[in-house]
């Protein structure tokens, strides 16, 4: 079993001879309310990008009401408890179709992230057209399996996995037939500093899994996600926001809509950029051996004298200069003239 090289999400092609795939991820920054979900969606697509991504969880389907230790929040959130992170982050399921009419009528696609089996059923029956699959569900083996066997596209992040994680959820998902498939480098830090985002892995998943990878970008800024096309990423996922002034979970370390439109626009001119292995054919040389003097016929050619390696090209080449030193002129040179082996005498 391989991977598809190239494969449609939407009737969009996603590969590495496409336009790089920018994902918006609501993730918490509808902050519960509906309009603001709306409007995410919809300026999303006026920053280019080509999806909008949802999670559709609560938070009981993620983890307990416990207030031991074991249940506390580490990272950014530390002191909050799991249970009241996710009930505040959680979009209301019943916006998932709402959101679907509006990003169908905007022309983004919408699909989401599930987190247990009751949600692979929910989005099933809406027909997501792909699923995202979270680093820390990646090890929940039984879980990958039922989302390989919807058929649906998968784009699955790394964050804190092990190589041999990876390699065991990937397995399950050949093992169910999908050919869809492709891996976002990610680091589960927020925001996550430069020092480590490794894009250099990205070229490694590739070389391991033979699938599309891309990057889930948690640092601030655009120049991450940019430079990662430059590095092999097909797929940039990146959470967005509709103003700074928004106050979420996420919010924190987030795109601004300029920063999307500068991912969406560098992505896309870095992918040209990279283009193919590529050296001139055809010779361009940008010197020549020049007459900086009047030489008479007869004379013999000095270098630094009455000849010397200058700009333009066009005449004999610097890398003859030795051969044609102490060499006479056939015909009388004027200053300025490229020196061409017709002028030149056979031998010293």
């Amino acid at each position: 079993m391989t991977f598809k090289q190239k494969f449609e999400i939407n009737g969009r092609s996603v590969g590495e001879d496409c336009k790089p795939y920018v994902i918006a991820e609501m993730s918490a920054n509808h902050g519960n309310d509906l309009n603001k979900a709306i409007e995410i969606v919809r300026k999303a697509k006026e920053c280019g990008a080509d999806a909008i991504k949802i999670q559709t969880y609560t938070a009981d389907t993620l983890t307990l009401d416990c207030k031991d230790k074991a249940f506390e929040a580490k990272g950014a959130w530390e002191g909050v408890y799991l249970y009241d992170l996710y009930s505040d982050a959680s979009m209301p399921w019943e916006w998932t179709e709402v959101l679907q009419k509006v990003a169908e009528e905007e022309g983004i696609t919408l699909f989401s992230s599930p987190f247990d089996f009751s949600s692979i059923e929910f989005l099933e029956k809406l027909n997501m057209p792909a699923y995202k699959i979270a680093s820390p569900e990646m090890i929940d083996l039984p879980f990958v399996r039922r989302v390989a066997q919807t058929g649906k596209p998968i784009i699955m992040s790394t964050g804190g996995a092990t190589l041999d994680q990876i390699k065991e959820a990937v397995a399950v998902i050949v093992e169910e037939g999908v050919e869809d498939f492709a891996i976002l480098k990610c680091t589960s830090e927020y925001p996550a500093p430069p020092s480590k985002i490794n894009l250099k892995t990205i070229q490694d998943l590739k070389d391991i899994f033979k699938c599309i990878v891309g990057l889930s970008d948690h640092t601030l800024g655009s120049a991450i996600p940019i430079a990662s096309v430059g590095l092999g990423a097909s797929i940039i996922e990146k959470h967005f926001i509709v103003s700074r002034d928004d106050t979420t979970a996420d919010s924190f370390f987030s795109a601004t809509p300029e920063e999307l439109k500068a991912i969406v626009d560098g992505a896309e001119i870095v992918r040209e950029a990279v283009g193919s292995i590529s050296y001139p054919t055809e010779n361009k040389v940008q010197r020549s051996l020049i007459a900086i003097k009047e030489i008479k016929q007869g004379e013999v050619l000095l270098n630094g004298e009455n000849f010397k390696s200058l700009r333009p090209g066009g005449g004999i080449e610097p890398k003859y200069l030795d051969d044609v030193n102490k060499r006479k002129a056939t015909k009388d040179i004027k200053v300025g003239v490229l020196l061409s082996w017709d002028l030149v005498s056979e031998s010293v």
